[in-house]
């Protein structure tokens, strides 16, 4: 129980950072309804299991060098910027829809992709888990696969049921927007992806 509690405790830190995901499970989820916010709350939440993997396999000792996270936060910083590009000037100038989008299987994986890329690509997560995984191993002593499982997939479920929760409320909220506003989020969403993924790419030394 103490482990769980410890792995919530986490997962509402990492919950309440307010960052590209946050405001996209909003947008996506005034826009296209809850079941898509929940499919990019998803993909987020296999992002950051793919994250703890890859931190498990020692790649961490790879990413700790600093020339390398300049790297990661260069690339992550362009990306950012192209989809922040596209919500500004493109999706804020499509009309929006003013109903519930039909899921289908290749609608699912593509809001899925969405939170998995936009999660990824932002290299404050992977520096997240890496001081995640070094804290449990190190500090807690979480070496074998039952405590770790257990601490990870504490933070895991707490942040992915947090994240459920601001798409059930920004879905309650969007009958009473207009599609002028809706566009207007989205036109905020963009410009909101452009200064993180300036930040990034701009002032990665001092981020990094």
């Amino acid at each position: 129980m103490a482990i769980i509690l410890k792995g919530i405790f986490y997962g509402l830190a990492l919950a309440l950072m307010i960052g590209p995901v946050f405001f996209t499970i909003i947008q996506t989820s005034v826009e296209r309804g809850f079941k898509c916010g929940v499919l990019v709350a998803a993909g987020v939440a296999m992002s950051d299991s793919l994250y703890i993997t890859i931190s498990y396999l020692g790649i961490s000792q790879i990413t700790a060098n600093e020339q390398i996270k300049l790297y990661l936060a260069d690339a992550g910083g362009i990306m950012l910027m192209i989809f922040g590009f596209y919500n500004l000037l493109i999706k804020s100038r499509r009309k929006p829809s003013e109903e519930v989008e039909h899921i289908n299987s290749k609608s699912s994986w593509r809001y899925i992709a969405k939170g998995f890329i936009i999660n990824g690509l932002t290299p404050a997560v992977l520096l997240f888990w890496l001081g995640a995984v070094s804290l449990a191993t190190s500090r807690f002593g979480y070496r074998t696969l039952g405590p770790a499982l257990l601490f990870f997939g504490a933070i895991i479920l707490t942040v992915f049921s947090t994240d459920i929760m601001k798409a059930k409320l920004a879905d309650k909220l969007r009958h009473l927007l207009t599609p002028k506003v809706i566009q207007r989020l989205n036109i905020f969403l963009g410009c909101v992806l452009i200064l993180f993924g300036g930040k990034l790419l701009f002032f990665a030394e001092g981020l990094v």
